[in-house]
C-alpha cells in the first residue's frame, strides 16, 4: 500500500514539474558587414578593415564577444574555415577589427563571416598574392 501511494506522489509531482513554461524573448541581430564591399581586393600578408553596421545591434549587446571567419561560395556553401579565425575576443560594439590577410589560395569568391549573436556574411571579394596597397594608412595600424 505504502508503494502505491509512493508513486501515486511521483506521478503528481512529475505532473506539476512537466507544466507549461514561459518562453523567453531573445534579442537575434544580424549586423550588415559595410567592409569588405563587393569586389574589393585583399592582398596576403596585408591589414585590412572589417567594419558592421551598429544600427541593428541592442545596446545592451555591445559588449558581447564576437570572432570574424574567412570562407569562400562555392556549391551554395559558405566554407568557413573555422579552425583558423581572422579575429576573436574583440567586442561587437567596436564596429570593427582589424586582420592580416592570411595565406590563402588565390581567389575572387571570399566571404567573412562575423559571429556574435548570429551569423553575418559580407559580400564576396577577391584575395590575390600580388602587392596591393593596404587600405589603413600607418597611423591606422
Amino acid at each position: 500500500m505504502m508503494f502505491k501511494s509512493f508513486i501515486a506522489v511521483l506521478a503528481a509531482a512529475s505532473a506539476v514539474v512537466a507544466g507549461p513554461v514561459t518562453r523567453a524573448t531573445l534579442d537575434v541581430w544580424d549586423p550588415k558587414i559595410t567592409n569588405p564591399t563587393a569586389g574589393q581586393v585583399w592582398a596576403i600578408g596585408n591589414k585590412q578593415l572589417v567594419a558592421w553596421d551598429l544600427n541593428s545591434i541592442p545596446s545592451s549587446e555591445y559588449n558581447k564577444t564576437g570572432m570574424l571567419l574567412l570562407g569562400y561560395i562555392a556549391n551554395d556553401s559558405e566554407n568557413l574555415d573555422i579552425k583558423h579565425p581572422l579575429a576573436t575576443g574583440f567586442s561587437i560594439g567596436d564596429g570593427n577589427v582589424t586582420v592580416t590577410v592570411p595565406e590563402v589560395q588565390e581567389r575572387d569568391n571570399y566571404v567573412v563571416a562575423l559571429l556574435g549573436d548570429s551569423g553575418n556574411i559580407s559580400p564576396q571579394f577577391s584575395i590575390i598574392t600580388a602587392p596591393v596597397p593596404s587600405t589603413l594608412s600607418d597611423s591606422d595600424q
